[in-house]
């Protein structure tokens, strides 16, 4: 999967090497990152501290696609694996638990 490292040609007249294990790698970065959004926005809105479930479902998918542009791209950086390796177990876990106690439907239900 060479390709995968190679330059994408639309983005190179920014001057930027963004190939597209970088663009899932930055993807998820912004997920991760961005799931600190949610969690202060629905925090607001209840006037308590809260985590809705989509926090867990970006930290999830934000852990699994850096923690696979740390792994299969070239630059294969062990310690970028050992930082996403742990947050998506634990999101995983967190998800898992925040299903079985509140149900499937539980955001949809508080509104």
């Amino acid at each position: 999967m060479d390709f995968m490292n190679q330059s994408l040609p639309w983005l190179e007249w920014t001057g930027v090497h963004m190939s597209p294990w970088k663009l899932i790698g930055l993807t998820g970065a912004l997920m991760f990152g961005g799931r600190w959004l949610v969690q202060f926005v629905a925090s607001r809105r209840a006037g308590k501290p809260v985590i809705p479930r989509l926090f867990w479902y970006m930290s999830v998918l934000g852990s699994l696609m850096t923690l696979s542009y740390f792994v299969f791209s070239a630059k294969q950086d062990a310690v970028g694996v050992i930082q996403n390796l742990f947050p998506a177990f634990t999101a995983l876990y967190s998800l898992r638990l925040d299903i079985k106690h509140r149900g499937w439907h539980r955001d949809r239900a508080s509104h």
